[in-house]
This record gives C-alpha cells, sequence and structure tokens, in this order.
C-alpha cells in the first residue's frame, strides 16, 4: 500500500557506524585540539573544527543520512516504484555510506599527522560515485527522490526515461574524468571538475524540458 513500504535496515550498515562512534572516542585523545575540516581548490586546509565535533559530526551525519535513504520510499508519492530498482538504490546506498565512510578516515589519518591528500582521495572516491550513478540511470523507474527530478520529468514518465537514459554515459564520463583528475594539479582538476559536473547537470535539465515540448506539441 501506499506510503506503507520502505527499505530494510542493514544491520551490518549499523554496525559500521557504532565502530566509526567507538573509533572516534578511541582516537579522541591523539587529535590535535584544532582538526582540519575543510579543505580549499588547491588541497590547503583553510577550516578547523574541535575534536570532539570531528568524532561525532560525520558519524552523525553517515546514520541520518542513511535512514533517511531508507525511509525515502514513505516520503515519496510513488513509493512502490523503488521495488523496481531496489538493488540499485541498495548499492548507491552501500556507495554513500561507503564515501563518508573513507572521508571520516582520510581526514582523521590526516589529523593524526599522516600524510594524504584529501582532495585527491575525495575527487577519486566522487569520480567513483558519479560513474556509479550514471551507469544505472537507465534503470532508474519514475520517483520523486532519486535521479534527476525536474518539473519535467516528474510530469512525464516518458521524459524521465529519456532523460536518464541520455545523461547516464555522460555521467559517466564525467566521473572517470573525476577519478583521471587526480594525477593533474589541485586547482585546474577542481576547475575541470566542477564545471563538467555543472554542465551534465545542465543538460539533464535542459533535455528534459526540450523533450517535455516536443512531446506536448505532438
Amino acid at each position: 500500500m501506499r506510503g506503507k513500504y520502505r527499505l530494510p535496515i542493514n544491520r551490518f550498515i549499523i554496525a559500521i557506524i557504532v565502530v566509526l562512534y567507538i573509533f572516534g572516542f578511541f582516537i579522541y585523545p591523539y587529535l590535535p585540539e584544532r582538526v582540519p575540516s575543510h579543505w580549499n581548490m588547491a588541497g590547503e586546509v583553510d577550516g578547523y573544527s574541535s575534536r570532539i565535533f570531528h568524532i561525532l559530526f560525520l558519524p552523525t551525519l553517515i546514520l541520518l543520512l542513511y535512514l533517511l535513504m531508507s525511509f525515502a520510499p514513505i516520503l515519496d508519492p510513488r513509493p512502490d516504484s523503488y521495488k523496481k530498482f531496489q538493488n540499485i538504490f541498495e548499492g548507491f546506498r552501500w556507495l554513500m555510506v561507503g564515501f563518508m565512510v573513507l572521508l571520516y578516515i582520510v581526514t582523521t589519518l590526516f589529523a593524526l599527522g599522516y600524510p594524504l591528500s584529501i582532495g585527491k582521495t575525495m575527487r577519486f572516491a566522487i569520480g567513483l560515485l558519479l560513474a556509479f550513478i550514471g551507469n544505472y540511470f537507465g534503470k532508474i523507474k519514475h520517483n520523486y527522490t532519486f535521479g534527476i527530478k525536474t518539473p519535467w520529468t516528474l510530469a512525464n514518465e516518458e521524459v524521465w526515461n529519456k532523460t536518464h537514459r541520455v545523461s547516464g554515459p555522460l555521467w559517466v564520463i564525467t566521473g572517470l574524468i573525476w577519478m583521471l583528475s587526480i594525477f593533474i594539479a589541485e586547482k585546474l582538476s577542481f576547475f575541470i571538475c566542477m564545471s563538467l559536473l555543472i554542465i551534465v547537470s545542465l543538460y539533464g535539465i535542459v533535455y528534459s524540458y526540450i523533450l517535455f515540448k516536443k512531446l506536448q506539441n505532438q
């Protein structure tokens, strides 16, 4: 029935989040008073947070994000759509949690003095996430919380399907470029990656509008 369906809570993922909290309190005494929390496009630290904020914020954000994704169908006007691509969305949930866990680990190691490149690590991880999403775009069924949500894709299922099929390969290519960008300078790679992401996002919006108008005039 509408509003009753939700995605199952994976106990293993919940266990991972609990371990993150335990790990955070274990390493708390070894962290500096000011923990790096933000990096500019040159890969330089330009923001700091407290130790307690560092060990609590990301694990809590991961937990809330995972629960939100688990209960997304309840909030969606078309909850049954998720049953048609549940495996894809489950993979996305795992990848999102993995990305956030990686972010927590690398920023913690950096704070402890390990010489890691946060910018390169994150660009590679984001690229992997974009490539995964793009690879399965064409299989994501019409819904209101996951995918390319424009007024025109939401209003017309054919527009939704075609927009995702056309945009999918572009997102895969964008993801691959993000991953390869780790081999070029920080500022240049940041500019290239963000420009590509904006372009492919705008392309999906414009394409869905043009297609919607075309179908309306038929």
